[in-house]
């Protein structure tokens, strides 16, 4: 169910992210290694996001069709800089359409994300998810409301889209405050909330700002290459440099130049609900 692969560091072309390496994100779109249950080739579309030097803001090019069959992979985006960028391939989980707005990366002010995955029931198990937010919010005197109306705010009729719904709202630092202080906390409360209901979802996260990035594992395969002056996190590693690092299932990531913090994620009960009666 789709590889994504994410790049902070030095300035780098957009498109030689997509490529690099003898088995480069395009190359696992129709030759992935770990799809581990989810299909056997991501030829549902692609997309890829960048950051300019202040990370104030994102841009983004998406395509339904095959990233192997775009020119402008070769032709036009190397000829884009960018000191960080998230690409995604995908394959479509049956049943959910084809497009250009199903394709990741979802983005949102400075943030993009990505899904690798299915959560199957989505429509029910984010909208138990939302209740569950909304509730504990209450509880806590915010006058935030997390409400089902927010999914359909999504791009697609696709469980990627209706995440990021949720992810947006505990990314959102308006006020009132919301429930999650740090990117961190709202990929935990997201993902555990998720897993809460749906146990067997497959739920690997990839969110970026244009200075770090985040990331979930589970199910799917992650890997992290850290240096100096660049951090990596990708579905499968794109060349065979030893500092590739295989992420552990159900964990919470962050990675930036020279830093990796890796923390397990603790799923038998969701902080979402916590305080709900038992």
């Amino acid at each position: 169910m789709c590889r994504h692969i994410g790049y902070v560091g030095t300035p780098v072309p957009v498109g030689e992210v997509l490529t690099r390496g003898p088995h480069s994100l395009r190359t696992q779109a129709w030759a992935p290694r770990e799809m581990r249950g989810g299909g056997t080739i991501n030829a549902d579309g692609f997309g890829v996001a960048w950051w300019g030097p202040d990370a104030a803001s994102v841009t983004r090019y998406r395509n339904a069709d095959p990233i192997w069959t775009d020119p402008a992979v070769d032709e036009v985006l190397p000829q884009l800089t960018a000191h960080a960028v998230l690409g995604s391939v995908r394959s479509a989980t049956v049943g959910m359409p084809v497009e250009r707005a199903a394709c990741a990366p979802f983005c949102w002010e400075n943030w993009a994300f990505s899904h690798n995955g299915v959560v199957p029931g989505w429509r029910s198990v984010l909208t138990a998810v939302l209740s569950d937010l909304d509730v504990v919010a209450t509880r806590a005197g915010m006058t935030r409301r997390y409400e089902t109306s927010h999914l359909l705010e999504a791009e697609a009729l696709t469980d990627s889209a209706a995440l990021w719904v949720l992810l947006r709202k505990l990314l959102d630092p308006e006020p009132p405050a919301g429930l999650a202080e740090t990117p961190a906390t709202a990929l935990r409360l997201l993902v555990t909330g998720v897993l809460h209901h749906a146990p067997g979802a497959r739920v690997n996260l990839l969110l970026g700002n244009g200075t770090a990035l985040w990331a979930t594992t589970c199910h799917h395969s992650l890997y992290a290459l850290i240096g100096d002056e660049f951090a990596v996190l990708s579905s499968e590693p794109y060349d065979d440099d030893t500092r590739w690092q295989q992420l552990p299932d159900r964990s919470l990531v962050c990675a930036e130049p020279g830093e990796l913090s890796v923390e397990m994620l603790d799923l038998g009960r969701s902080p979402a609900t916590e305080s709900l009666p038992r």
